[in-house]
């Protein structure tokens, strides 16, 4: 079996890739390389994730280590444990994926994400130990689920420093996830009117038409309650999209400039700069330069937007996606806390989402399109790069290409940007049906 590191920790069909001997055999690996003593674990709603979790305890158990249960939580609920506690933990979890897929990410002493180092030592391990005889024992770890949800929530409050988001109007999405019970506890405790939606799992509806992924449901709550505006996360609540009182979308990028933005006009954005990916829309890109603030990139994924706010002591990055990370409030991406953010900025300003997401950048079109390959040769990118320059080249300093290779996947992934949505879908389709042509 070969069960390899993504972005995020591991991830398959739960009981058919990710089964109770390999999550054992990870929890043993994790424990060995990562600290034995209250090696935390939390977990999302889906149904797989009790009996995994237990597994991942018993390979903690097996490794001398001693497992400390925070059941049902966020991730960043996770993380947060982690940072206060000095100690290592996992999630079980699959993110924002169907119900019936899991996984495990794992957070190093004090909540952070994994370095390249430690996680190839822990690969190596759990490649060595899928081959040994998983543990016999089911320990009983000790149950803290509670006093981690509690600490999460208040930290989010007290990110506002004593200010409140009282006489907003929120339709809060949970995606029936990890965030069903403590997203509205906290919003409401910070005195806003709280609508929730998808707050009910049942172990299989976990973004099942709802969350981050699938927010149509929550634009109609939105626009049908007359609120300010709504908040989609995912599974683990470890991202958020919004949506405005009109019902539009406001995405990862959105929300960091105007995040980011309000920051550096009270003096507070340190830098001033700002870590994100190479998908990030050239509209922020140009956004940002206008209000002089820098653009740092760095490989999609949120765990090289941490190590580049760490490498340059910066606090705000994240991803498109929402993946947005404050690190002056958290050693992670954390949904719930990036949706206090962007609603104390509305409230403070006395102005709506969809005015500040406007004034914050103008989305420039942007045309997603792969390419699959039959194989992949060694020298792909210097044989396709031709078309990729010429490309470039028609574009101008009107858009942008970006070309890049899946790493899970037998795919090439063609993004073009311009000003014009008629160029933008042009060139993508054009590249991709030469890059086509050229591999065949």
């Amino acid at each position: 079996m070969s069960i390899r590191f993504g972005t995020d920790g591991i991830r398959g069909v739960a009981g058919r890739e990710i089964t109770t001997d390999v999550v054992a055999a990870l929890g043993r690996a994790g424990a060995e390389i990562l600290g034995r003593d209250d090696f935390a674990v939390g977990r999302d709603t889906r149904e797989s994730g009790l009996e995994l979790s237990s597994a991942l305890q018993a390979g903690i158990a097996a490794a001398g280590g001693c497992g400390v249960d925070l059941g049902v939580n966020p991730t960043p609920a996770v993380a947060r444990w982690c940072a206060d506690e000095v100690v290592a933990g996992a999630v079980v979890s699959a993110s924002h994926n169907v119900w019936s897929d899991n996984g495990v990410k794992l957070f190093a002493p004090g909540g952070l994400k994994l370095d390249d180092t430690v996680q190839d030592r822990i690969q190596a391990r759990f490649d060595e130990l899928l081959e040994s005889p998983p543990p016999a024992d089911r320990p009983v770890a000790v149950d803290r689920r509670d006093l981690a949800a509690e600490r999460h929530v208040n930290a989010v409050i007290a990110s506002l420093d004593g200010r409140d988001l009282a006489g907003t109007k929120l339709v809060v999405d949970a995606a029936n996830g990890a965030a069903s019970a403590s997203a509205p506890q906290a919003l409401r405790r910070l005195g806003a009117e709280v609508i929730g939606l998808h707050t009910e799992p049942d172990g299989r509806n976990i973004n099942d038409g709802c969350g981050s992924t699938h927010p149509e449901s929550l634009q109609r709550a939105v626009v049908a309650a007359g609120a300010d505006m709504g908040l989609a996360f995912d599974g683990d609540a470890d991202r958020v999209l919004a949506v405005d009182a009109a019902g539009d979308l406001v995405d990862g990028d959105q929300i960091i400039a105007v995040c980011a933005i309000d920051r550096h006009r009270r003096a507070a954005l340190t830098g001033p700069a700002v870590v994100v990916t190479v998908m990030t829309n050239l509209g922020f890109r140009r956004s940002m330069a206008d209000q002089g603030i820098e653009v740092v990139d760095t490989p999609v994924g949120d765990r090289h937007v941490l190590e580049a706010l760490h490498r340059r002591g910066l606090d705000i990055g994240g991803e498109q996606s929402g993946h947005v990370i404050f690190r002056d409030l958290a050693t992670t991406g954390d949904g719930l806390l990036t949706a206090v953010q962007l609603a104390d900025v509305v409230t403070r300003s006395g102005r709506s989402l969809a005015g500040l997401a406007a004034e914050a950048m103008t989305r420039l079109p942007q045309v997603l399109k792969s390419v699959t390959l039959e194989s992949r040769p060694a020298d792909l990118m210097e044989t396709i790069a031709p078309l990729v320059e010429a490309a470039e080249s028609r574009i101008g300093d009107r858009g942008r290409v970006l070309v890049r290779p899946s790493g899970t996947e037998p795919l090439v992934r063609v993004m073009v940007e311009a000003d014009e949505d008629e160029i933008a879908h042009g060139e993508t389709e054009r590249l991709t049906r030469e890059i086509a042509e050229l591999l065949a």
